[in-house]
């Protein structure tokens, strides 16, 4: 991919403006999954909207409400993992301002208590002093998620569908493979200058991007039905053979995404099996 107009790293705590209507956050929260930290935008200069406020981290979510002149007017949440949904209810209570997201949203901490106190939902749309937000649907990451395109500049506030330097992980039951190459061509299609993503830089050109993705997961998907047909059995096996020089933390995460991978097959009539296996290729069942 070709970050053309390549910005500085991405520094947790430090506000970069990208545009007279598009700020970003960073949270400090980095690691193995999260990369330099959860990305909080922070759209319009007086009626602002705060998407992902990441963590509960109090100097952070403090420093999202002192982004910028005039009132936080709503807390917007791409998905509810904890990376980047509990400050939203921390910020909720400093702001007073409404927590907006998918009414399939899990609440603070997991439950399904305080969710959002305004659902949104694909087709639906936000319109501030200077800016419109147009919300999408976008499961597969997360049964809920949400991806939210900003204009002007047609920038489009991506979750966690994709990220900086690395592939979102697919986890299920929450994370549907299908659903996600779903929502990945459907992304690809849309008319975006720039995907504003919920870890690392501004991503360019959103084309690009979004066919990397697509035949990077093609490429795993034919992994792992070669690993079956092969006579690997068990996800363990599978991921063994794939992910070979990949470090062992890492490896667990992968096991969810081949178990999605799987699923996706079995689906299609590809392969069968369930849950951790043993799985088989179809023609093996017949």
């Amino acid at each position: 991919m070709d970050n053309s107009q390549a910005e500085s790293p991405v520094e947790p705590g430090t506000l970069h403006r990208l545009s007279p209507v598009l700020a970003r956050l960073t949270a400090p929260n980095p690691g193995m999954m999260t990369g330099p930290g959860t990305n909080t935008w922070i759209i319009g200069e007086m009626d602002r909207v705060v998407v992902d406020p990441g963590p509960d981290d109090m100097e952070h979510l403090e420093a999202v409400a002192a982004a910028g002149e005039g009132r936080i007017r709503a807390i917007l949440i791409t998905h509810g993992h904890p990376d980047h949904a509990p400050g939203a209810y921390r910020l909720r209570e400093i702001t007073g301002a409404a927590v907006m997201g998918h009414p399939g949203l899990r609440g603070d901490g997991g439950s399904n208590d305080s969710a959002v106190d305004e659902p949104l939902d694909d087709g639906d749309r936000l319109d501030g002093e200077d800016f419109t937000l147009h919300c999408l649907h976008t499961p597969g990451h997360a049964a809920e998620h949400l991806c939210f395109l900003l204009e002007p500049g047609r920038v489009l506030i991506a979750g966690d569908m994709v990220m900086e330097g690395s592939t979102v992980v697919i986890s299920p039951p929450d994370g549907d493979m299908t659903a996600y190459m779903d929502s990945l061509e459907r992304l690809r299609e849309l008319e975006v200058d720039a995907v504003a993503p919920g870890h690392g830089r501004m991503l360019r050109p959103p084309r690009a991007l979004f066919d990397g993705v697509i035949a990077h997961r093609q490429q795993r998907e034919a992994m792992v039905l070669s690993a079956v047909a092969a006579g690997d059995r068990w996800i363990g096996e599978i991921v063994a053979r794939i992910y070979t020089h990949v470090p062992a933390p890492l490896q667990r995460v992968a096991h969810g995404t081949v178990r999605a991978h799987l699923e996706k097959l079995h689906g299609e009539g590809r392969v069968v099996g369930q849950d951790d296996g043993p799985w088989y290729a179809a023609e093996e069942s017949s």
